[in-house]
């Protein structure tokens, strides 16, 4: 068990919810039909005093896929991770050999992934919770495949001139992901996270985000899914989400130069055979995943906005 002070990036708050994913992809490694496989997560969900109890294999869950949180989220979460892994394995096929994970959490994408030589991934996130990662990472002994560089830095301040300190090079193309951080984020930090991608993005780089695309009717704000996490988890996501109006970053993606594509994803749930169908009162409904891809010179590349 780490110590009670490397706990505390997680014990709460945003932190909790890297919990909270880490369980899902936890069950999703223990299924035989898994989308994705991450051998790491269990370790992560039991060596937190506040998840140490819950389910993080699919027999624990006596409602199975019924249940709205493990079930229906956690297929969700399962899904996701699937549809972003490909996508940067894809990008990495490409040639891209530089990845950037945006609030990467509990993330082991650098470890888990068939990366192909030459391939370095940054991961960005608070301290606290990379030193939770760490130590857990350290107790199992794991190796990364690629080349890991951690970045201890909060995204809502000046992270662009420390992500160019620890090496990363403006001019090679990058596969940037923001997996469920922009839902947490102010506006004006999801202004200047894609204005910092775009201007340290060459042609060819590529960027995968999510976002509610309208906000929630209050009838789904009270549905199964956030009552659940609340209630059994104390996770109130609904409070930590930001109230704010969004900026239209895909908007503002394709005025930079990018192509954009926005999808749902229920776009991917026949191909991956995963069961989600939209529900009433649904609270993924307005979920989109948005990929992007610089195109052409881009301009300037690693000046700062």
């Amino acid at each position: 068990m780490p110590a009670p002070e490397l706990t505390d990036g997680v014990a709460a708050g945003v932190g909790r919810t890297a919990l909270l994913v880490a369980a899902a992809r936890a069950m999703e490694t223990h299924r035989p039909d898994a989308l994705a496989r991450d051998t790491f997560a269990e370790h992560f969900v039991r060596a937190s005093p506040v998840a140490a109890d819950w389910p993080v294999r699919p027999d624990q869950v006596p409602d199975a896929d019924a249940d709205p949180l493990w079930g229906r989220l956690g297929r969700y979460f399962a899904l996701r991770t699937r549809v972003l892994d490909d996508h940067l394995l894809r990008s990495a096929r490409r040639g891209v050999r530089q990845v950037v994970l945006l609030g990467a959490g509990l993330d082991t994408r650098a470890y888990r992934l068939a990366w192909p030589p030459g391939c370095t991934v940054h991961e960005i996130d608070t301290d606290k919770v990379l030193a939770f990662k760490q130590s857990v990472l350290d107790r199992e002994g794991a190796a990364p495949v690629a080349e890991r560089r951690p970045l201890a830095v909060d995204l809502r301040h000046d992270w662009a001139r420390a992500l160019l300190d620890t090496g990363f090079d403006p001019t090679a193309p990058t596969a940037w992901l923001a997996e469920g951080l922009l839902l947490y984020l102010p506006a004006d930090a999801e202004r200047y996270l894609i204005a910092t991608v775009d201007r340290l993005s060459a042609a060819g780089s590529t960027l995968a985000y999510e976002i509610k695309e309208v906000a929630e009717e209050p009838r789904v704000r009270a549905g199964a899914v956030y009552a659940a996490a609340r209630q059994r988890l104390g996770i109130d996501l609904l409070s930590l989400f930001d109230t704010a109006p969004r900026p239209d970053s895909a908007g503002e993606l394709a005025h930079r130069g990018w192509t954009v594509e926005v999808r749902s994803p229920y776009d991917f749930t026949a191909a991956h055979g995963c069961g989600l169908r939209p529900e009433p009162d649904d609270a993924l409904a307005v979920n989109r995943w948005i990929f992007a891809e610089a195109t052409g010179t881009r301009s300037r590349p690693g000046t700062m906005p």
